[in-house]
């Protein structure tokens, strides 16, 4: 398993675009507005309904009802059926947007996600000065449901996939898959899938004054009982018809599928929606067998758990023993910095956006004769620094004559310190870019490891000048 930093920038929608309709389970007539939202944000939902117009991030953590759709809750606010709209951002390759609500469901349009790709389509997409991160998958991860039978799994692939499977035990229904081979094909292939039910499940719902906003034209029902006079007159009533039949293939004479296996297009879909609460995009296939919002979302926060723990030791892999990509004497070819204050020792790996270094904490630094004496730690600070050493040889690696420029600090953000570095300990270091460097600004994240464990962490930027 690993965190990457993409090549992807990424991306957001140009302007701010609403639709209307109503909540299915609510009934309520509601508006939903796409905006904007800045670099490693993600999706953020907003009740501008409620006061001081509350926030939730779409976050697994926030998961508290999976019954009729997946439900978020924070500090009391809450946000019902966010699938929908979830997956028609992941599908169309946006990273931040913020979704503004004036109730607590987003309309239930036709029962897929069609007219939330039709909406962002409409605004546009633009490219932010931020990096895409991924969740690259090395090993499988599955979550099973004992009670239900329903397992999801995820296993290492070039690019994110996911395959559905549907076995309800019903004739009219029978056995169905449904297969994402690339997320650019979900407008074509996905979006358009709409969300069903069966019968039996509808009758309960109306018997408890549920699916309010519910008519024929965004629920395929599929019929798994006979239709007695008594339920037929419910239906009538409830879904405002003057006669409701059974199609041959066993759903409710209102719709024309638009897949033979729309089901499991759908329950693909709603995938898709429930794994965008990792907050992270995957690099891996996901196979789920019987899926439904419980299993999607409790495997959402395993993966989110795993990405936390992949984040904070996500130790480079490289051989120590092997010749570097620059040596010391290399390094002060290209930073003015000398010893005692050169705190990089070798380059490992060096690209337009990362580059990994290695230092050698010995007894002999400078730094160990006046700080804690008898009880040598290597100070935070010089850890920082030689974090933005190691930053430094990417920036001046932009530049045909690094000799002669000087990197200076700007600021530091979100400065953590996790494990004591003392001598014989070797400091690995990875800083990647937060934004591409422009008129030679650096803004990156660093980690220092040691022992296999994360030392430290900082949010760094810098600029390099010309020396006059």
């Amino acid at each position: 398993m690993g965190i990457v930093n993409t090549e992807i920038k990424q991306k957001t929608i140009k302007k701010e675009v609403s639709l209307t309709g109503v909540g299915l389970h609510t009934g309520k007539d509601v508006t939903l507005t796409f905006k904007p939202a800045p670099a490693n944000s993600g999706y953020t939902f907003k009740r501008v309904d409620l006061e001081g117009e509350p926030s939730i991030e779409a976050d697994a953590n926030y998961v508290t009802n999976t019954q009729r759709g997946t439900c978020l809750e924070k500090n009391g606010v809450s946000i019902q059926t966010c699938e929908h709209v979830l997956a028609a951002l992941v599908g169309m390759d946006i990273d931040n947007t913020i979704i503004e609500l004036n109730a607590s469901e987003p309309p239930i349009m036709d029962g897929s996600s069609k007219f939330f790709v039709e909406a962002i389509e409409k605004a546009g997409v633009v490219e932010l000065d931020a990096f895409r991160e991924e969740f690259v998958v090395t090993d499988i991860v599955s979550y099973v449901d004992e009670e239900s039978g329903s397992e999801i799994l995820v296993m290492p692939a070039k690019e994110y996939q996911i395959t559905t499977m549907v076995d309800f035990g019903t004739k009219v229904l029978g056995t169905q898959n449904a297969t994402l081979n690339q997320v650019s094909d979900f407008k074509k292939d996905i979006a358009n899938s709409r969300t069903f039910s069966f019968l039996h499940e509808i009758e309960m719902l109306l018997e408890h004054g549920l699916i309010k906003g519910g008519d024929l034209n965004n629920a395929i029902v599929y019929v798994d009982k006979a239709l007695s006079p008594e339920t037929m007159e419910k239906l009538r009533g409830a879904f405002k018809k003057d006669s409701i039949k059974v199609k041959p293939n066993g759903i409710l004479d209102n719709l024309t599928l638009h897949h033979p296996n729309e089901a499991a297009r759908h329950k693909l879909l709603d995938v898709l929606g429930d794994l965008a609460l990792v907050r992270t995009r995957i690099r891996g296939k996901v196979i789920a067998n019987k899926p439904g919002h419980f299993v999607n979302t409790q495997f959402a926060k395993k993966l989110s758990k795993i990405i936390k723990n992949e984040r904070r030791n996500n130790v480079p892999n490289i051989d120590l023993n092997q010749p570097p990509l620059m040596d010391v004497v290399q390094i002060m070819d290209m930073l003015p910095h000398r010893q005692p204050f050169l705190l990089i020792d070798k380059v490992f790996e060096l690209s337009d956006h990362h580059v990994v270094a290695t230092k050698s904490v010995t007894m002999n630094e400078e730094f160990f004769k006046g700080h804690f004496p008898g009880a040598p730690v290597m100070p935070g600070v010089l850890i920082v620094e030689a974090m933005a050493q190691t930053g430094g040889v990417l920036v001046l690696n932009t530049v045909p004559d690094p000799e002669n420029y000087l990197t200076f600090f700007m600021k530091m953000d979100n400065v953590k310190f996790k494990q004591k570095v003392m001598p014989g300990d070797t400091l690995i270091f990875n800083c990647s870019l937060i934004t591409p460097i422009r008129r030679g600004i650096c803004h990156m994240q660093g980690y220092a490891y040691a022992n296999g464990k994360l030392c430290a962490e900082a949010e760094l930027m810098a600029q390099i000048s010309k020396v006059k």
